[in-house]
């Protein structure tokens, strides 16, 4: 493949509902533009753009994948994204680094939660969207039914730029109002606009023109003096429109059977800003903001947005070059790691197949194997103009599980693995609780965490199973407490010896307070620092629940000692067993985490996620409505909400989605606190 400038690349970023055709739509591509020898198909695992091992078992996309594809001297960058909402990181990093987004709607099922999240990605990161209403070929497909849907779900000004000729098994074509040609068939063949179509054509015909007068002053004027617009100022003040996002141009096709793909790669080349008509590009330099152009002039900067372990290549990082140009056997500066990698080979991906070049120029998207520090999210640079390239916003992983690794020689790679996927996906995340002695690794969804696991084992040889996550519950107590405990151990030789009286009580404003009250020498204060272990350590490991015990103050105010036997050991022992007496006494009680909660929802589904709120212990905090979806505040118990992503898409129908974070640790009914007890004994008891 040539190398080629910033204004002959168009970056496109292919979104929608699962199932929309996307990955066939790619596929047909490379077959009309004679790049494939033959199309592939879901079912048989043979698509350019679904090669990983995983994505051929479930018959759907988990990643984006970069199709390449040249046409009248432009290279096409086609990133056809998952469309499973599990994997929305995937879409995101693709908008990121896109000019445009394609949103495929079926004609059949028309726009889903899927289409709903993709378009409002886009329209967060100012990317301009256009549609594709595909499949127009299957049995009740309907353009009009498809068109209406859309334009009841989205807050947007849809401009059809073709008109089907058929549907459903009549499906011939297209006729495009761009250049008033129909075109025919598989081969895209030309020809002249139907005649029973004429009177619909003119109207659309005069809608385009309209559009395309608005996107400019000049034109505007011309078009209100009844001149006539030539096609070079109609597709102008088009683009003007698109990029602006003030119209979104909708297409028809069947992607399977390749019709209307000629009049499809005509507009992309037309209408899509290339790279460098996006403006410039605000980073962040040593020294402050820095506008970077997009052009091969600037300095060099690229940004690293997705980031894969191949088992035969190793590690392949997909970059966006922004600024400069990127040439094999250079040096480059990795700004986020302060560290100097070199770019040995530079690839351009279609799939899994790896095209070399010599360089990339700005705007465009390639691979480099084999990098060493460098991840998802970093910006290569000149070390000279050390600049950060801005990130995407990601969504917090809200799906939980435990993991845990299945034999000795697993747990030692279970840290280094989990890293190395988080890496990939910046979704992902993992931690390890330290109050429940739990490996916590979260996800979007069930699918999600599901293919996470399945790539440890296939990728890095990492087996684990998973199990629910167990509530960082915490103990505290209500009231003051005594304790007293006395350890006697003689055996032959020296013995053991130490006594500890002990008070505690509430301490709301710290987590531990220790008091020395000892006085008149009944304890030697140089066993202090044992019985402050003693105590230490049952607070790690719980008394009621054997969870982390928080917000008490301890004070010791008398024991005994024994001039020989007395040891740090006796008193340690001692101390512990004071402190659970004590703790005992004081009213003990488990804490769990409370999370805000935002949840939004289409209006429909309000009452039924408030029913079901109600089930989960919630105290609704307030309600809005903002765009025909209501907002719901409140505050939940983190063990409520362990299945929530679940739960909510269920009642929703995928449309709901919702956001959390902790808010405060408060005390646990006591019905509930007994059933939490008494299952941890059971625990123990199977140990």
């Amino acid at each position: 493949m040539k190398e080629y400038l910033t204004d002959a690349i168009r970056n496109i970023a292919l979104v929608s509902h699962s199932s929309a055709g996307k990955t066939i739509l790619a596929e047909a591509f490379l077959y009309y533009l004679g790049v494939t020898t033959r199309m592939g198909s879901i079912s048989d695992g043979n698509t350019v753009s679904d090669f990983e091992e995983e994505e051929i078992r479930r018959g759907l996309s988990l990643s984006t994948a970069v199709i390449p594809v040249e046409y009248n001297d432009h290279k096409i960058n086609l990133l056809d994204t998952p469309g499973y909402t599990d994997f929305i990181g995937e879409v995101i990093s693709a908008l990121w680094v896109s000019e445009a987004a394609l949103v495929v709607v079926d004609a059949v099922s028309g726009p889903a939660v899927g289409t709903e999240v993709a378009w409002s990605y886009a329209a967060k990161f100012g990317v301009p969207r256009m549609v594709l209403i595909n499949k127009m070929d299957r049995d009740t497909a309907n353009f009009e039914k498809t068109l209406n849907a859309l334009r009841e779900t989205f807050e947007a000004r849809f401009l059809p730029v073709q008109l089907p000729i058929g549907q459903g098994a009549d499906f011939q074509g297209v006729v495009d109002l761009l250049t008033m040609k129909a075109y025919l068939g598989a081969d895209n063949t030309e020809a002249e606009v139907p005649a029973d179509m004429a009177d619909a054509v003119e109207e659309a015909r005069t809608a385009v023109i309209e559009a395309a007068a608005e996107g400019d002053e000049d034109l505007l004027e011309k078009y209100f003096a009844d001149e006539e617009l030539t096609p070079e100022e109609i597709m102008a003040g088009l683009k003007a429109v698109f990029t602006a996002g003030e119209y979104v141009p909708v297409f028809v096709a069947a992607g399977e059977e390749r019709i209307g793909l000629k009049p499809l790669l005509d507009a992309f080349v037309a209408l899509v800003p290339h790279p460098g008509e996006k403006g410039p590009i605000q980073a962040e330099g040593p020294d402050g903001p820095v506008e970077l152009p997009v052009s091969d002039d600037g300095p060099l900067a690229a940004y690293v947005w997705k980031t894969t372990a191949d088992p035969f290549v190793g590690k392949i990082t997909y970059l966006k070059v922004v600024s400069g140009v990127l040439r094999v056997d250079s040096r480059v500066w990795n700004v986020q790691k302060e560290a100097e990698e070199r770019i040995g080979n530079l690839y351009v991906m279609r799939g899994k197949e790896q095209i070399p070049v010599k360089a990339l120029h700005a705007g465009d998207i390639g691979t480099v194997p084999k990098l060493n520090v460098t991840g998802t999210g970093d910006t290569l640079a000149d070390k000279n103009h050390p600049v950060r390239l801005p990130q995407p916003e990601y969504p917090e992983a809200l799906y939980r599980v435990a993991v845990v690794p299945q034999s000795q020689s697993d747990s030692t790679k279970l840290g280094p693995t989990l890293t190395r996927l988080c890496e990939e996906d910046m979704t992902l995340s993992w931690y390890q609780d330290g109050s429940t002695k739990q490996t916590i690794l979260q996800g979007m969804g069930d699918q999600h965490i599901d293919v996470a696991i399945r790539k440890a084992k296939s990728k890095f040889q990492l087996n684990l199973s998973t199990e629910p996550p167990k509530v960082p519950y915490r103990e505290t107590i209500t009231k003051q407490g005594m304790g007293k405990y006395r350890h006697k151990k003689q055996t032959g030789g020296a013995g053991q010896f130490a006594e500890v009286h002990m008070r505690v009580e509430p301490n709301p404003e710290e987590n531990y307070t220790f008091v020395w009250e000892v006085f008149g020498g009944a304890i030697s204060s140089s066993f202090q620092p044992a019985i402050e272990k003693g105590i230490k350590n049952v607070m790690k490991e719980g008394i009621l629940a054997g969870y982390p015990v928080v917000n008490v103050k301890i004070a010791v105010f008398d024991g005994k000692e024994h001039p020989v036997d007395s040891k740090p050991i006796a008193f340690e022992i001692a101390s512990r067993e004071a402190f659970k007496l004590a703790f005992q006494d004081a009213g003990p009680v488990l804490l769990e985490p409370i999370y805000n909660v935002r949840i939004i929802v289409p209006e429909e589904n309000m009452g039924d996620v408030l029913s079901d709120l109600n089930t989960r212990r919630a105290r609704v905090q307030g309600m809005d409505s903002e765009k025909g979806r209501s907002i719901i505040r409140a505050q939940v118990p983190l063990a409520e909400m362990l299945r929530y992503v679940t739960d909510l898409r269920s009642i929703t129908g995928g449309r709901g989605v919702f956001e959390m974070e902790f808010s405060h640790y408060e005390q646990v009914p006591a019905h509930i606190q007994q059933q939490i007890i008494e299952e941890r004994k059971k625990e123990k008891e199977k140990k």
